[in-house]
């Protein structure tokens, strides 16, 4: 290649390396109020903190949960439309466990001070952190009668390796300490360890005392074999499939997006992406540009996941209690991955970091937390061709290319792809994606022949039971359509028998819109009715005098099997409606309560709902809940293939006619090569 095609090369590149650079800089002007918490300000919170702490030299202290203070609403939103108007006050709350009580901090980052702390006395407590799962889960290797346990079973006790499970809450009155329990994998002759469970032992650990303090051995099942378990390539034994071509995304020219500090633009979009340990990522003040308007217009103000309900159907001691909830226990932003480019996110991806505070409160980086990337797969965004036209043939069609904020969440064994998609006709789609590992049960079966008893799952290996279960994943989604009064129209579709009996035809449908005006109006189980559901302002219409709104559109419509009156369901009765609608609140975030791990769900959703309050034409939030049931099946074993669900919220009469008639194709490329 001559000097001169070097020089071409290099101004071919320039600009995506300027884009690059660009996206990594710190943001210019003015710090957005919704910006998750710095590292300087999580070392604030700690010293704060620990500096109120009487007799810290013998009180063991840990973060549990440290997050920005919502900011008020009405503030936020005249902030961010006004440049020159004052950023909301920059507040901190801070769950910090100590001398055995819960406190929660209220602290002002601006004048770096307390400015509360409350004792938390119910029965429930706070999100685990990783430090102290650690701890736990090291405590069997010099524990006495487990390594008898793991002698009897001939295991090397080096091998086995642990895993915290929350303990939940079965009807008891008094208030329980603060535990888990313990379950354990033999990770000999295999990575995949979750697929070799060491079934019978159990043990319970108080966090607090950080100690053994239960354990209980009932030998039933041998360790399944390591053989057949594997999943990494390299350890793999042929024959592989051939590989496919090489696939590439380029874009010259840099990403069509901006990214400034959590900002983001593209297209005829703009939104901010939060962080949070508990929820994983926060979309917040995503507001599309009308260009027929020629305005700006408001869509979501924050959507996120408020809780992961994952229930198993196994009732046997060492299962039962086996009922998680993903982010009020474990906390999804935790359990962030760290994406690797050219196979998490493709390589036009642009990656954040972030930061949480871990258990001893200092800030700790969250390497490519999210990747933000445009995705063109080859979709239609529209098309049409015309042959009735005499001597012509008039064939128009439109590629779709849209801009997707990802993060995967790895919760022990399962890991979740969570998007978040935003397309330029207006419509957001958030999907999840389960891939990763099968909670298992060692099992004495061979062969599903020999099973006569029930086994709560279906044999998939040999020794090996894959258990029933659930994921539950409630959104929080806080439309802000047009403005921030709307209403919840539930556009129910009827068959109806024609008025006049002369009609050759004996029935059509019709739709018959209402109004919710309460909090019970606007409940909905999937399956029981065919309606459409749609989030309206009712002070904005079209030229058409139609309300303006964004319509719910569900992939999936699975509800809960359990009893109501199961102790998991009590807890987790946010998910018995598919859609729930709440006056907007600023203290009901999480679906599941502030406190989950031992809640009595007497702090959900649910109960907040029983006040049945107004919520026509008022500033409203809608909570979905998107459901699996998973009936595992030998495809899933050793490892799964990702299965996606998912929703749409889809402009509904919110734009005058098709917002993408006059979009513009993607730029084409110079295909030129360098001659050699």
């Amino acid at each position: 290649m001559s000097k001169f095609s070097h020089f071409k090369l290099i101004l071919f590149f320039l600009p995506l390396l300027i884009s690059l650079l660009s996206t990594a800089a710190a943001p210019a002007g003015r710090r957005h109020p919704l910006d998750p918490l710095s590292p300087d300000e999580i070392e604030l919170i700690r010293s704060l903190v620990i500096n109120s702490i009487r007799n810290l030299s013998t009180t063991n202290v840990t973060f549990q949960y440290v997050a920005p203070a919502d900011p008020n609403k009405q503030s936020v939103l005249l902030w961010h439309s006004n440049p020159k108007t004052p950023s909301p006050p920059r507040r901190a709350t801070a769950i910090v466990r100590y001398n055995s009580s819960t406190h929660e901090i209220l602290i002002d980052l601006d004048k770096k001070a307390i400015i509360s702390d409350r004792v938390y006395s119910g029965p429930a407590y706070s999100v685990f952190t990783l430090s102290e799962l650690l701890d736990a889960v090291a405590l069997p290797q010099s524990h006495p009668p487990f390594v008898a346990a793991m002698k009897k079973r001939k295991l090397k006790v080096k091998d086995v390796i642990c895993a915290c499970y929350s303990v939940g809450w079965f009807g008891e009155k008094m208030k329980q300490r603060r535990m888990v329990k313990l379950q354990c994998y033999y990770s000999n002759g295999s990575v995949n360890l979750y697929m070799r469970p060491v079934e019978g032992v159990t043990m319970t650990v108080n966090l607090d005392e950080m100690k053994i303090i239960g354990f209980r051995d009932r030998y039933e099942a041998p360790v399944p074999k390591a053989d057949g378990t594997e999943y990494r390539p390299s350890m793999l034994k042929p024959p592989f499939l051939p590989p496919l071509n090489g696939v590439k995304m380029v874009q010259p020219e840099g990403p069509s997006f901006k990214v400034n500090g959590h900002s983001i633009s593209w297209s005829n979009w703009e939104l901010h992406v939060g962080f949070d340990k508990r929820a994983g990522s926060i979309i917040s003040l995503a507001s599309i540009y009308d260009i027929e308007k020629q305005k700006r217009r408001q869509v979501l103000y924050k959507g996120f996941i408020s809780e992961l309900f994952v229930p198993y159907m196994d009732l046997t001691e060492e299962w039962y209690y086996r009922t998680f909830f993903d982010a009020g226990e474990y906390g999804l932003g935790q359990y962030a991955a760290s994406l690797e480019p050219l196979r998490d996110c493709p390589e036009n991806a642009v990656f954040m970091d972030t930061y949480i505070a871990a258990g001893d409160g200092r800030p700790m980086k969250m390497a490519n937390t999210f990747c933000i990337f445009e995705r063109h797969a080859g979709d239609i965004m529209w098309r049409h061709t015309e042959r009735a036209i005499s001597n012509r043939i008039i064939r128009e069609t439109r590629a779709e290319v849209s801009l997707v904020v990802r993060m995967v969440a790895t919760v022990a064994n399962y890991d979740y792809v969570l998007d978040w998609e935003f397309k330029q006709s207006g419509s957001i789609i958030a999907t999840v994606g389960l891939t990763g590992l099968l909670a298992v049960k060692a099992s004495k079966y061979t062969h599903r022949d020999q099973i006569k008893e029930e086994v709560y799952g279906t044999l998939i290996s040999e020794n090996t039971i894959g258990a029933n279960h659930d994921h539950f994943f409630t959104y929080y989604l806080d439309l802000d359509v047009d403005g921030g009064s709307n209403s919840f129209v539930k556009s129910n579709l009827r068959t109806v028998r024609p008025p006049n009996t002369d009609n050759p035809r004996k029935s059509y449908w019709t739709v018959v819109s209402e109004t919710a005006k309460t909090e019970a109006d606007a409940r909905i189980k999937f399956g029981r009715q065919e309606a459409e559901l749609v989030v309206v302002n009712p002070n904005r219409r079209t030229r058409m005098g139609n309300p303006v709104g964004y319509r719910l559109i569900p992939k999936s419509t699975a509800g809960p099997l359990l009893s109501v009156d199961d102790y998991p369901q009590i807890r987790a009765a946010f998910t018995n409606y598919n859609v729930w609608v709440t006056p907007y609140n600023i203290s009901e975030k999480w679906a599941s309560g502030l406190y989950t791990d031992q809640s009595r769900g007497n702090d959900t959703l649910a109960t907040w709902s029983l006040r049945n309050r107004e919520i026509e034409n008022k500033d409203i939030v809608m909570w979905y809940t998107l459901g699996v049931h998973h009936a595992p099946c030998q495809e899933d074993f050793p490892l799964m293939p990702t299965l996606s669900s998912g929703f749409e919220l889809r402009p509904t009469n919110f734009f005058e006619s098709n917002p993408v008639l006059k979009v513009t194709p993607p730029r084409p490329l110079n295909r030129s090569v360098c001659a050699h």
